[in-house]
């Protein structure tokens, strides 16, 4: 057993024992169900959530101090899951299926519905998921409602996206940027890119005026950040999509996976377009890790499945050199990888290969122009002035 295993099984055994006496001693807090965003098929729906209890974690607001999104940043990853939480899933079919969760307080379900619910937006097919019993306080308000999406048959192409450094500014080039980002920051005051929320709903939007085109977001953040991610997408306004995850575990999931990172989003995407075999894709990433090599594997693995792949240039020249590379290689495929500076570049693309209309160009500049008119971080600001 290697020391990673034996450490995961420490903490693993110390968490149970903590929840055993916290049991005992009616010191648990009360419970709650997080459902996930996921997608389906008319056929086929993929139900996902967690059960853990609460931790009091407060609403974003912009005038939160550091210290106090530290604190929360905290109690997302002291998270006291629920294992073997009893659930009851209801697709709105007339049908009830029972579910328990696992030793982490995850449960999953792959339902095959008589029918689906009326959508919401288009895409949205909401699932009743209600927690009967778990070894903690239950809530007065035990059901929530899980979205699944369901892409219309007219929509026009998918569009999965990476998050950071390319949806969120979280500097995962510098270690240090980073490091404040993540912990010290809320939805509210982290940043988006100049121009990506108008230029996410542009894509969406198409060329069929619907908004039904679906997104989808990978990225390797642990599922403890999920309520962040989800309300950062729905304040900036970007179009909402099923955040695909990874689980935060100590341990390998195997001897011979030496790239999580490479493995975790190459896997998401590959059952992304499994699921959905008629539906062509759109590919968006960053030059900062190791987006563009993904992109390659996923073109080779799924030919003529991808419409355009947008690579946002994070500013590292060997990085650069890299994308460009990869990007002459994709020609054979007859795939355009394009490296852009910002987003109204990847905007008059899209604009002159018809996935959008040529009138997204000037309302995604004018998005980035009011972006670039909002103030920064004070603590950006400050470390700014201090290396001048």
């Amino acid at each position: 057993m290697s020391f990673l295993d034996r450490l995961s099984n420490l903490a693993e055994d110390a968490d149970d024992l903590l929840r055993r006496a916290r049991t005992r001693l009616g010191l648990l807090h009360q419970v709650h169900v997080l459902p996930y965003r996921s997608y389906g098929t008319p056929d086929r729906l993929y139900v996902k959530g967690r059960v853990l209890t609460d931790k009091g974690i407060s609403e974003p607001d912009p005038s939160d101090s550091r210290w106090h999104n530290l604190l929360n940043m905290y109690r997302r990853f002291d998270s006291q899951e629920m294992p073997g939480a009893q659930l009851v899933i209801r697709p709105g079919d007339g049908t009830e299926h029972p579910v328990v969760t696992d030793e982490e307080g995850y449960f999953t379900l792959n339902i095959e519905p008589r029918q689906l619910s009326p959508a919401v937006d288009f895409l949205w097919h909401p699932v009743e998921v209600e927690l009967l019993h778990a070894p903690g306080p239950l809530p007065q308000q035990r059901a929530v409602h899980a979205p699944v999406l369901v892409p219309p048959p007219d929509a026009e192409y998918g569009i999965i996206s990476d998050l950071d450094d390319t949806v969120i500014q979280t500097s995962a080039t510098d270690l240090l940027r980073m490091a404040r980002t993540v912990l010290l920051r809320n939805a509210r005051s982290r940043m988006p890119f100049k121009g990506v929320a108008e230029f996410y709903r542009q894509l969406q939007l198409g060329r069929n005026g619907k908004r039904n085109n679906p997104f989808f977001y990978v990225s390797s953040s642990p599922w403890n950040l999920y309520d962040l991610l989800e309300d950062f997408l729905a304040l900036n306004e970007i179009p909402p999509g099923p955040l695909l995850l990874r689980d935060m575990a100590l341990k390998r999931k195997s001897a011979t996976d030496t790239s999580e990172h490479h493995g975790h989003k190459l896997k998401e995407i590959d059952n992304l377009l499994l699921t959905y075999p008629q539906l062509p894709f759109v590919l968006i990433g960053d030059s900062g890790q190791e987006d563009a090599n993904i992109y390659r594997e996923v073109v080779r693995r799924h030919p003529g499945r991808v419409l355009a792949i947008y690579i946002r240039d994070v500013n590292l020249p060997e990085r650069t050199v890299m994308v460009q590379r990869v990007a002459e290689e994709l020609r054979n495929d007859k795939v355009e990888m394009l490296l852009v500076k910002d987003t109204v570049h990847a905007a008059e693309h899209a604009a002159a290969t018809g996935l959008v209309y040529v009138e997204a160009v000037p309302a995604v500049e004018a998005e980035k122009q009011k972006d670039e008119a909002t103030p920064e971080d004070p603590g950006d600001v400050a470390e700014e002035e201090g290396k001048k």
